[in-house]
């Protein structure tokens, strides 16, 4: 980075100018589509591709700024394309400015932030006008565009490969779960063992703050907002159904099927909603019946407030277990079968390591240069 600004000092000792973004670009408003035929043109809205038309509102390049929704959900498009009313294209004097190089440089700027409504955010034209550019000359944005470019593409591999690998686990773990005639047995799952959930919890029971966190449906798998005493869970835990540490925690409503392995520290499920399989590991492995909850095919109950999955229903999905006669064999095989989708669910899905985390890392990288490349000083009167 550092001939970058090497550059900047050469051919900017006097520093870099700065502009309203009104002198180097003309916002303008999107139209309707609705008339438009279907056809190869992409029609944005604010949140990006809404459908193909037949006709294009502009054709060369543009960065597109929400005026309505999400502010800061930015798109750079070099092709001909339609825009509708809730986001704006621009019209870029490219004598003065990279189209790529605004683009770049307005994500540093906090659009979100310019909310100019109390509702629905929302963005103005005569707000936008006033943000200050940077200018300088074509050689150095060229510079800082080559970078930045580069550095976006390596993200776009990883996360290829990480589409890519999603797919390759889904068809080993649809390939694996696939057993030849005599080598399996369809069981239910009522067949291996019962279904649990804790003991209600009352509303009077929970609050804020607390010694152990209690999960309703809505933070199942995320950060709890309710809490209940050590003296209520410890009393529960002694008396009613407790999931063993490892056991397979579902979701029975709202998004049915959520899993979460319970890790064995101090926590509390809402009744109903979060069940398990009080399965005999003797017959299926909880690490192969993680697995197989992700293929699953649950009989759910419609036509409620919302959607359910009842324990009658749980008890009679099936499940492939292999050489059901043989229940050494068949733990070998669920172990060989555990292996492989392991180690490609931790390629695709771990926070910690696999292609989740060197994406994340790469983004943050990249935000790190892309704003301090784009720090120019300003001079004293902006």
């Amino acid at each position: 980075m550092s001939s970058v600004h090497d550059l900047i000092a050469k051919l900017c000792p006097s520093g870099v100018c700065f502009k309203r973004l009104g002198d180097v670009a003309r916002i303008k408003n999107g139209k309707d589509h609705k008339s438009l035929a279907d056809g190869e043109y992409p029609v944005y809205g604010s949140g990006g591709i809404m459908r193909y038309a037949n006709s294009y509102a502009y054709d060369k390049p543009s960065v597109l700024i929400p005026r309505k929704g999400s502010l800061d959900n930015l798109f750079f498009v070099d092709t001909p394309f339609w825009n509708v009313d809730t986001i704006f294209y621009t019209e870029i004097d490219e004598s003065q400015i990279r189209p790529k190089f605004f683009y770049y440089f307005l994500q540093t700027v906090g659009l979100g932030e310019m909310n100019q409504a109390g509702g629905v955010p929302s963005q103005t034209q005569s707000a936008l006008n006033e943000i200050k550019i940077p200018v300088p000359p074509i050689q150095i944005q060229a510079e800082i565009v080559r970078i930045l470019d580069a550095m976006t593409a390596h993200t776009a591999e990883l996360t290829a490969e990480l589409t890519a690998r999603k797919k390759q686990y889904n068809y080993y773990r649809d390939k694996l779960l696939s057993f030849e005639d005599g080598e399996v047995e369809w069981k239910t799952l009522g067949d291996i063992g019962d279904v649990k959930m804790c003991k209600r919890i009352l509303k009077n029971e929970t609050q804020s703050e607390g010694d152990v966190p209690f999960y309703k449906i809505g933070t199942f798998g995320k950060k709890a907002d309710a809490f209940i005493s050590n003296e209520v869970y410890q009393a529960y835990k002694s008396k009613y159904s407790f999931p063993n540490k490892g056991d397979i925690l579902i979701s029975a409503s709202g998004t049915i099927g959520r899993t979460v392995v319970y890790d064995g520290h101090p926590a509390y499920f809402q009744d109903s909603n979060i069940i398990w399989i009080s399965n005999n590991e003797k017959i299926v492995s909880n690490k192969y019946l993680w697995h197989f909850y992700k293929i699953a095919k649950w009989f759910v109950s419609s036509g409620g407030t919302i959607d359910r999955l009842y324990n009658d229903n749980i008890r009679k999905t099936l499940i492939p277990v292999p050489y059901p006669s043989d229940p050494a064999k068949s733990l070998v095989e669920q172990a060989r079968v555990v292996s492989i989708l392991d180690k490609l669910d931790k390629l695709t899905s771990s926070i910690t390591e696999g292609l989740p985390r060197e994406i994340e890392l790469r983004q943050k990288q990249y935000a790190y240069y892309r704003d301090l490349l784009l720090s120019f000083p300003k001079p004293p009167t902006i």
